[in-house]
């Protein structure tokens, strides 16, 4: 099995990822399919590399979906690891403009405390495909 590794630059979003795991729904799904409860926020990271074939390649690897409910978009995760034990998921919402260059990350941990990372901090995300 090959590792897909991910590289980007942490930035502050618009807590709209935070919204997102924060639904009961999501959170609920997060809980039953990926084996974490999810601390009700999200890393933002912008990718380095071709964000078209990153994104490509990451629809390789396994995923779970996010099922909605009305009036929601769905959304894919991703299991991955952040320096390389740290278990994760990437977050992929189904939305038309979803920014190409970015990719959302939860965990159990506040990812920002845990590895003291702050805006402008590269990162690094494995994920098996």
């Amino acid at each position: 099995m090959n590792t897909l590794c991910i590289k980007g630059e942490v930035f502050a979003g618009k807590g709209e990822g935070a919204k997102f795991v924060r639904l009961p729904w999501v959170r609920k799904q997060i809980v039953e399919k990926l084996g974490f409860d999810p601390y009700l926020g999200t890393l933002n990271l912008r990718l380095y590399e071709d964000n078209g074939k990153t994104k490509r390649q990451l629809k390789k690897a396994e995923s779970v979906s996010v099922s909605p409910v009305a009036g929601f978009c769905s959304g894919k995760c991703y299991k991955a690891f952040l320096t390389n034990s740290l278990e994760c998921a990437i977050i992929m919402p189904e939305v038309a403009r979803y920014p190409a260059d970015v990719v959302e990350i939860v965990s159990s941990t506040n990812l920002r405390e845990k590895l003291c990372l702050k805006d402008g901090d590269i990162v690094e995300v494995r994920v098996q495909i």
